[in-house]
């Protein structure tokens, strides 16, 4: 677990992170903690500064040096004076007398207001914010303005001169109909050139066209589909943010406009699936426990039986496996053990390194591990290799001692984890497109470089949508 942003510097500047790359209080205070009871400190006093500062500043070099990245951009969250910040913002301070100050670049973002009944924007906040920042010893380089409305070249002198930043250097981030319109937006304001001229960066090449034709792309889309995300959080704006933008991804990569139906599947267990008439795929999202497992399976079931293309992401192919297990193999109360452990027919069970766990914090499959693919399969052709790579996050696992039973009915066992024997992604030929991956392939998906899981997902939907229309035209025709 950890911060929604990182996520979104995942997508943004194309790297793989790691959890090196999010570093908590929690984090720092126990590695601190730890060293002093090793006796790292010869029994001196701990102190915030400078032991829990200097943490920090070695976590921020470790990163540094492990990637041996030009640039390392450094996020410090919360809001300027928060107590939980000061150790942080110290460290960050230190940092420029540590590298010199053409090493380090201070960007500070701002809220600049729109008060409605005067029309105006206000820029009080942030010069009490700067001032803030100033009496911890940290002066900005450059100040990001956060606004509805165009800052006008008064407010920008203006902010200028009371926050003592060069002109130039105030750069304004408007709202943007898309997220990924923001760097286009940034580049327009000068920003890539401030930070340039600060590190004393020449020959900058840049060719943004991919990017730009992205944006057209978001704006201008020739189809349009609907997609029913059924999980069990969907009332939470934030939950399932990579499943949103995996599938935005691969619209835009089609030119197809993806609007996203968030369905609670308790709610679908008391309104009937009614809901699902007028979407043109469903996606059964990750989650844990019995809470909505109902609703799930009646929309597995719907998808399966209609022809809806599906995609199962983790816990969804799971329960597609029990779905298929009940009502195609005629496994009667087949389920998953972690929501019914004495069932008689555990399709999903644990893992054997997880059986016997008394601790369960930090001790689920984590992490990134190669699948193998059957050659000729609908994975295999998606991803147009037989091995792959996608991170995890789970405990449980298809229980192979059903293979032969679910391949006598139809399925196809299309991706696996060799080393450890597991099944990692099921599809059934006989469906127009039904795929669930116990992986999490929306965590590797970029903008410009979309999941194929997701991309063949968003595919087979245009096409079911197309179909759907191309029949009630038909029908149309023939009342006439």
């Amino acid at each position: 677990e950890t911060d929604l942003d990182l996520g979104h510097y995942e997508r943004f500047i194309d790297e793989n992170l790691t959890k090196l790359h999010n570093v908590t209080t929690g984090q720092i205070y126990g590695s601190v903690i730890e060293q002093e009871r090793r006796g790292a400190y010869l029994g001196g006093t701990v102190q915030v500064i400078p032991h829990i500062t200097n943490e920090i500043k070695d976590r921020i070099k470790q990163v540094a040096l492990a990637s041996a990245a030009d640039v390392c951009i450094i996020e410090v969250g919360g809001t300027v004076g928060d107590i939980e910040s000061l150790p942080f913002l110290e460290a960050i301070r230190q940092f420029k007398h540590d590298v010199g100050d053409d090493h380090v670049m201070y960007v500070h973002l701002t809220l600049v207001p729109h008060l409605g009944a005067p029309d105006e924007l206000k820029t009080k906040p942030t010069q009490h914010s700067v001032r803030e920042l100033r009496a911890i010893g940290i002066s900005p380089d450059a100040i990001i303005c956060r606004a509805e409305f165009p800052l006008t070249q008064d407010i920008k002198e203006k902010i200028a001169l009371f926050c003592d930043v060069k002109r130039s250097a105030v750069v304004q981030s408007r709202d943007a109909q898309s997220i990924y319109q923001v760097p286009l937006n940034l580049e327009a304001e000068g920003l890539a050139e401030l930070v340039c001229e600060k590190f004393k960066f020449i020959d900058r090449q840049l060719d943004l066209e991919d990017w730009r034709s992205m944006v057209r792309r978001i704006a201008r889309p020739k189809e349009a589909v609907r997609v029913a995300l059924v999980g069990k959080y969907v009332e939470l704006k934030d939950a399932y943010i990579s499943i949103n933008e995996a599938l935005y991804h691969a619209g835009v990569a089609q030119n197809t406009a993806v609007e996203i139906m968030r369905i609670d599947s308790e709610t679908l267990e008391e309104r009937g699936l009614e809901v699902l008439d007028d979407v043109h795929g469903v996606l059964v999202a990750p989650g844990f426990g019995a809470r909505g497992i109902k609703g799930k399976l009646a929309a597995i079931r719907h998808a399966r039986e209609a022809g809806v293309p599906f995609l199962g992401i983790c816990y969804g192919m799971q329960l597609a496996c029990v779905e298929f297990a009940r009502n195609v193999c005629g496994l009667e109360n087949a389920h998953t053990r972690e929501v019914e452990p004495e069932t008689p027919h555990p399709v999903i069970d644990f893992m054997e390194n997880q059986r016997n766990l008394q601790v369960m914090g930090g001790t689920m499959r984590l992490g990134a591990y190669p699948c193998t693919l059957v050659p000729g399969s609908l994975a295999q052709r998606m991803y147009g290799r037989t091995e792959i790579s996608e991170r995890h996050r789970h405990r449980f696992e298809f229980n192979n001692a059903y293979t032969e039973a679910f391949e006598r009915k139809g399925m196809v066992f299309s991706g696996h984890y060799r080393a450890a024997d597991l099944v990692e992604i099921i599809e059934l030929p006989s469906h127009p497109w039904f795929v669930g991956t116990q992986a999490h392939p929306e965590f590797k998906s970029r903008p410009t470089r979309p999941s194929p899981l997701y991309a063949g997902f968003i595919e087979a939907c245009t096409a079911y949508a197309q179909r759907r229309r191309a029949g009630s035209e038909l029908t149309r025709e023939r009342s006439a």
